[in-house]
């Protein structure tokens, strides 16, 4: 319990956990407004071209659940790996850490205690965010564009509950590469480019690419969320939770093993 009081007190103790709370929110309920709105755009013009008794050269828009909560599973947890890995990275660079280790010598704890509270933290606010994107998007959107935006079914459902999963195993990983890195511009970069970049690359790599990607971590996490972005996995989304989560306790293991073993 002092462990974990003592990391919560440095957590809530800065600034910047709070503002990237409101990043969190704005862009979680943000995209879901321009997701439900784009639909909406979308379907009327579909219809206008009908009307005028044209035949439409476009399928319209019409976003699932994962499109409705893309903002919060997607650019809101990033903000997330973001603070969890400042909270590590930060120690290192202005030397607190050594004060932490000295006060507290299970090293493990210290950070098994920020990917707790952290995670807990973000796991409650994404479940919140995700109900109350589903809600905008579908508000935004309009009847007829929003048909498919409903709690209904256990597809739809995962997406709602599967993201809050997500962002805690992303924060213990970002805890767990900003333990390794120990630097905040390298662990972050790693963080950002990882999901938005370095997989996606594998797409130009032909039948190699597609042989690789079903075992990329970030795109089973997005198999599990409801969005297997056309790749051929070898289980279903919740072998695929299964997967990303054994890579995020492989390498936050490792952060553990290497942070009792060099000098602070």
């Amino acid at each position: 319990m002092a462990v974990l009081n003592a990391e919560r007190i440095k957590i809530t103790s800065t600034r910047s956990p709070w503002w990237c709370t409101v990043i969190i929110v704005v862009l979680g309920l943000g995209l879901a407004a321009v997701i439900g709105l784009s639909a909406k755009a979308s379907i009327n013009s579909f219809n206008d071209q009908l009307a005028d008794g044209k035949e439409p050269d476009f399928e319209p828009f019409l976003p699932q659940m994962a499109d409705a909560v893309g903002g919060v599973s997607g650019f809101g947890v990033l903000v997330l790996m973001i603070l969890a890995t400042l909270a590590v990275t930060s120690e290192y660079r202005f030397g607190v850490i050594r004060t932490t280790f000295q006060a507290i010598p299970n090293r493990a704890s210290v950070l098994v205690a920020k990917a707790g509270l952290i995670g807990a933290f973000g796991a409650v606010l994404t479940f919140v965010l995700t109900f109350g994107a589903y809600a905008i998007a579908k508000a935004t959107a309009g009847h007829e564009a929003g048909a498919a935006l409903t709690l209904s079914g256990g597809d739809a459902w995962r997406s709602i509950y599967g993201v809050p999963i997500y962002a805690f195993l992303c924060v213990v990983l970002a805890v767990g590469i900003g333990a390794l890195l120990r630097q905040s511009a390298g662990a972050i970069a790693l963080l950002l480019l990882w999901p938005l970049l370095i997989e996606s690359l594998f797409n130009l790599f032909g039948s190699f690419g597609e042989k690789v990607m079903p075992f990329l971590p970030f795109l089973n996490a997005n198999h599990f969320l409801g969005a297997p972005q056309g790749v051929d996995f070898h289980w279903g989304p919740w072998g695929s939770l299964v997967y990303f989560a054994v890579f995020v306790l492989v390498i936050f293991g490792a952060s553990l093993v290497v942070v009792n073993k060099r000098d602070a």
